[in-house]
């Protein structure tokens, strides 16, 4: 599936630690939502390691970040708690959500072809559009990228509203 900029993200509602999460919940926020293959490997906590050590500034910024992966709540649960992640990390066993991001494609690891998710990144606006994606993410600068990208949207949000709120003469 490709996603357009500008476009609806898609809702959906997985299983987390606290319960059911739909995405329309975060209406009115920014949400970063990041897709990754599986807990507990250590690309995978280096990039939720990440996430959290920028969280205050992340969510300074009004965002919210989500975790997705096909691991079961359980397993994300002593994700969450090792590694102490202030986010939601939600199940998506079905790939079913990883499929309507586009997310779920064919992999290959020493030779061997298989399934499964290609870490990506969403940036979604306040009103479920997506404004930013990044795909086949190398950790490298990412979470610096995301809250480049961040910062500008917060810049020209306020520069719209400043013009709109500026008396015609």
């Amino acid at each position: 599936m490709t996603l357009s900029i500008g476009a609806k993200a898609p809702d959906f509602t997985l299983p987390s630690a606290d319960g059911d999460i739909r995405l329309s919940d975060f209406r009115g926020k920014l949400v970063v939502l990041y897709f990754y293959p599986k807990d507990m490997t250590q690309t995978c906590t280096q990039q939720a390691c990440g996430f959290r050590d920028a969280y205050s500034e992340l969510t300074a910024h009004g965002a919210v970040i989500i975790g997705v992966s096909t691991d079961e709540v359980e397993r994300h649960i002593r994700f969450r708690d090792k590694y102490g992640l202030p986010f939601l990390l939600l199940s998506d066993p079905d790939h079913e959500v990883c499929e309507k991001y586009g997310v779920w494609q064919q992999k290959k690891m020493y030779g061997r072809e298989y399934m499964g998710i290609v870490r990506s990144t969403f940036l979604i606006d306040e009103e479920g559009r997506l404004i930013r994606e990044w795909r086949n993410v190398r950790l490298k600068g990412h979470i610096d990228a995301v809250l480049q990208a961040i910062r500008e949207y917060r810049e020209s949000t306020s520069t719209e509203q400043k013009s709109a709120a500026a008396p015609t003469v």
